[in-house]
């Protein structure tokens, strides 16, 4: 061997030693620290420890991470926190791809003489992400309105439907975790558009056959009969149900009968439904009677297939056959209703209006029969309060607390008498709204009232057995009672201290139709419905009631106006109360008398008329 190969030798044995020499350290020290010319977004880590490699991440970028997002759509702004909604810069995560021994070559020569730029990370809990946009999905989404048809005025209304709105959940999602880590500009809410789902030809299809319908009379023969049902019957009778795509047209066939039951006499014998009186303090059930003649189904589903035939092919034929009862005594007896479940009675100032209006509810309300399952309306069942349906004028308490006067004014004590006896027998609260202001009569957050077409009183029947309700009316009082089967041993009230009292103010009203009234303090109050069964509390649900203030109402100016007087005297200025003192008729036929006290308006803002 030469001495010039010996010598290349050599120098090849002592590059490819410290070669390995290196790389043996830099394998070495891999893991420990960031190798040079690392960076995260810019934040250089080289040469930091995992910690103070996410510190460092940390300063820079953590701030920002956790400021608001805004998510827009259709003029409005949720605003979202990104810890709560499960989004977080992961700084650990972020600088952990720096880390950890390696003896790759390719990498440790790119630690040596490369530059690497790692991305942030940011981590995601899914669950309180999906919580988040479903908060956001109920924030602007709109579900779709189908259209709507209805027989006004012995004519088809139809109302266009409304295209709804629904929140693209994923699309909004990733746009929230993409903008954890940029410029805080609004995020646009990715929105999709939802059909009805009926469309506006299929409701255009059913008007167009409700115009047909009720155009025309309908002929019916039954035996030897021969009767017309009038158009315009045909036209009470007829509503529209939403089926699936579609309007499905329904008739009332007790509608359609009761308009040819003259005609029909002679072939009819009367039935009755089973029905239950109160014998020596338990129903009792009251026999129901067959009866014979055209039945009311029969009626219906032959008048329902002529309606869309013009006037000249309106003729359909009904067999009289046996009437059977809704209700039959064998169901009636099977229905479990044998022992008083709850009572309540509430006391009122006597008032003619009251006594008309309460009564004619509580004549409504007697008798119902609530299967399991199955949900009471207050609205529903005592119906629109006016003249026609038996109601007259009465006072009620309208925007601000200020006593009015409307139809069907009291009604709100036959509401609180069946919701308290509802709350004692243990049915469901579905809608109640407490008056405004409180009223001394009524136990506190015991209480409700309705407003037709603006909220109701509603409670459903969970219990495993149907409940009977009956109602007892004086000129002072309505009792409502519910029977049946009963499920707990006992339900009681319990009633919390008043808090947070807010005082009344003092305004004048100079107008002719001014009342005037004492001043009620505001006050938050809860109830707890405490169920007992076998000796122990099995439930509790508790209810929590918000009193406004009521104003204390002088009739006149105010003293120190211009042209100021005295106040007009008022019969209730020193006791806030005011009643007509004739008997039941559309108008009271007298000044109010300060012998009881309006009933008031709901808690629903702003302060509409209650009954």
């Amino acid at each position: 061997m030469t001495p010039v190969l010996r010598w290349i030798l050599v120098v090849l044995g002592v590059i490819v030693v410290g070669v390995a020499a290196l790389y043996i350290m830099t394998g070495l020290r891999s893991g420990d620290t960031a190798p040079p010319r690392t960076s995260v977004e810019g934040v250089d880590i080289s040469g930091l420890s995992p910690d103070a490699a996410a510190a460092a991440v940390t300063a820079k970028y953590g701030p920002g991470a956790r400021k608001r997002l805004k998510v827009t759509s259709d003029g409005k702004t949720i605003v979202v926190k990104p810890a709560q909604a499960g989004i977080r810069l992961d700084a650990a995560a972020s600088v952990e791809p720096a880390f950890g021994r390696t003896w790759n070559p390719v990498t440790l020569v790119s630690h040596l003489f490369g530059a690497t730029t790692l991305p942030l990370v940011v981590t995601v809990d899914k669950a309180a992400l999906d919580t988040q946009m479903q908060a956001i999905a109920d924030a602007v989404g709109q579900p779709p309105q189908n259209p709507t048809l209805v027989i006004k005025g012995g004519a088809p209304k139809l109302t266009e439907g409304q295209v709804g709105r629904e929140l693209d959940t994923e699309a909004t999602a990733q746009a929230l975790v993409d903008a954890v880590l940029k410029p805080r500009a609004p995020i646009p809410a990715t929105v999709t558009e939802v059909q009805p789902g009926i469309s506006a030809e299929a409701a255009q299809q059913a008007a167009a056959l409700a115009t047909t319908a009720v155009s025309a009379p309908v002929t019916v023969k039954a035996d030897a009969i021969t009767a017309t049902i009038p158009a315009s019957d045909i036209a009470r009778a007829l509503s529209f149900s939403e089926g699936g795509t579609q309007f499905t047209p329904v008739l009332d066939g007790a509608i359609l009968h009761a308009a040819i039951k003259k005609d029909l006499k002679p072939l009819e014998t009367k039935g009755n439904d089973a029905t239950f009186k109160i014998k020596h303090g338990a129903p009792v059930v009251v026999p129901s009677v067959v009866g014979k003649g055209v039945s009311d189904e029969d009626l219906a589903a032959a008048v329902q297939g002529v309606l869309d035939k013009p006037a000249d092919q309106r003729t359909v034929t009904v067999g009289a056959g046996v009437r059977e009862p809704k209700l039959t005594t064998e169901q009636a007896q099977a229905l479990g209703i044998k022992e008083k479940i709850s009572s309540f009675t509430q006391h009122f100032p006597y008032a003619a209006y009251r006594v008309q209006n309460i009564g004619e509810a509580a004549r409504r309300i007697n008798g119902t029969i609530l299967m399991p399952g199955e949900t009471f309306s207050m609205n529903d069942t005592i119906k629109e309060r006016t003249e026609a349906n038996g109601y007259t004028k009465g006072f009620v308490v309208g925007e601000g607390g200020i006593f009015d006067e409307q139809l069907g004014g009291g009604v709100s004590t036959a509401t609180t008498t069946m919701w308290t006896a509802a709350f004692f027998a243990g049915m469901e609260r579905v809608q109640t709204v407490a008056h405004s202001i409180y009223i001394s009569r009524y136990k506190p957050g015991l209480e409700a009232t309705v407003a037709w077409g603006l909220f109701d009183m509603k409670f459903k029947n969970t219990n495993p057995y149907p409940v009977l309700i009956t109602t007892k009316m004086t000129n002072g009082s309505m009792n409502a009672t519910f029977w049946g089967t009963k499920v707990y041993d006992k339900i009681e009230a319990e009633t919390s201290k008043r808090r947070h009292d807010i005082p009344f103010d003092t305004v004048y009203d100079p107008s002719d139709k001014c009342l005037g009234q004492e001043g009620v303090d505001g006050f938050w109050i809860t109830v707890d419905r405490v169920f007992y069964k076998d000796g122990a509390e099995v439930k509790r649900e508790p209810i929590t009631t918000h009193y406004k203030p009521a104003p204390k109402v002088i009739c006149g100016k105010k003293p120190g106006s211009a042209d100021s007087g005295k106040p007009k005297p008022s019969a209730s200025a020193s006791t806030g109360s005011s009643s007509p003192s004739a008997k039941p008729s559309s108008k009271p036929s007298s000044k109010p008398k300060p012998s009881s006290k309006p009933d008031p308006a709901p808690t629903t803002p702003p302060d509409t008329f209650a009954n």
